[in-house]
């Protein structure tokens, strides 16, 4: 059974509008900070400490943000839009300035995904920009910061639209490999240097609206808009594997994230509800309700001290909710 649900221990409003996507940079900070972005073209940088907006920057010309992250040899900011770009932006010293921008000409909801290769160089992976490419599911990868074409990945097959996109470096193997989530339900495993599809899976039957994958177990777990979520795992001949599914007691979830230390499994449910899983057996911990509409984005921060971390939750509502939730070496199972 899951357990009676705790309450946010504060909030934070003034986003302006749905909240799609948050980022943590905490590690080995004096300010911890969380990155939000908008639907209404708004990336708030947060401060933990005073629990107020430290700096609001504007610079996809008012179109939704849908997604943020850090770069983490620079401490720089990235974030892409629906204006059809990806913007670099400098924030030392008080500055906010786009330092540099990268047109992906992709207007679909796809979030980017990025890969430190070397210090300060990364892959940056996002959905293919022509209506033949967007409706063939190909997938665009190029360096930064040189922005040198990297490769495109074309499914062989008509899978529709990519949905979601997740880059990783495996322990074993040459190069890096990409996870993908298509409109007809699909995943599959490609090998970048290679340029091969490596694997393929049907995990839904309707488009994968997120997945995320857990890079130490080999596992990851992905959702659509059904009652339902599909786990699986990749095998050491880099096979994709099905596994168990997870019942949901409402059809929806637009994010999936698991905590660094493997122990814990957020969603982000259509139905309002944040609901938490412990991710070895992918058992129900805690249903988190508070928001007034659709959770668009949950993360968990990234502090160096485990009795610190904190689960967040953004919605259509407007506003972001954040949890301390199973801290302190909690059974999760």
């Amino acid at each position: 059974m899951s357990r009676p649900a705790p309450s946010p221990i504060y909030t934070l409003r003034g986003a302006g509008g749905p909240l799609n996507t948050l980022h943590f940079s905490c590690h080995g900070k004096d300010t911890p900070l969380l990155f939000s972005g908008s639907g209404k073209g708004v990336i708030h940088i947060w401060n933990l400490n005073s629990r107020r907006a430290e700096k609001i920057v504007e610079g996809h010309s008012g179109s939704s943000v849908i997604w943020v992250s850090t770069l983490q040899s620079t401490d720089a900011l990235i974030s892409q839009g629906r204006d059809m770009q990806v913007c670099l932006w400098d924030l030392r010293e008080g500055r906010s300035e786009v330092v540099d921008t990268v047109w992906t000409g992709s207007v679909g909801f796809s979030q980017c995904s990025l890969l430190e290769t070397s210090h300060g160089n990364y892959l940056l992976a996002f959905a293919g920009q022509q209506t033949e490419e967007v409706r063939h599911g190909y997938i665009k990868i190029i360096e930064l910061p040189s922005k040198t074409p990297v490769c495109t990945l074309v499914p062989d097959t008509k899978l529709g639209m990519v949905m979601c996109i997740r880059l990783w470096q495996p322990d074993f193997g040459a190069g890096p490999l990409l996870l993908a989530g298509y409109e007809d339900g699909s995943l599959l495993l490609w090998d970048v240097t290679q340029r091969s599809k490596l694997s393929h899976a049907k995990a839904h039957p309707e488009p994968v609206m997120c997945l995320t994958f857990d890079t130490k177990r080999l596992r990851g777990i992905s959702g659509s808009s059904e009652k339902k979520l599909s786990s699986w795992k990749v095998d050491r001949q880099n096979n994709l594997q099905l596994q168990d599914c997870v019942k949901l007691v409402n059809p929806g979830v637009s994010q999936l994230c698991i905590r660094d230390d493997s122990k814990l499994l957020a969603s982000a449910g259509w139905d309002h509800r944040v609901r938490l899983f412990g991710w070895k057996k992918l058992r129900p911990l805690a249903v988190l309700q508070y928001h007034t509409d659709m959770v668009q984005s949950v993360a968990f921060s990234d502090h160096q001290d485990p009795r610190q971390r904190l689960l967040a939750a953004g919605s259509k509502d407007q506003r972001i909710s954040l949890w301390s939730i199973y801290n302190e070496g909690a059974d999760t199972g």
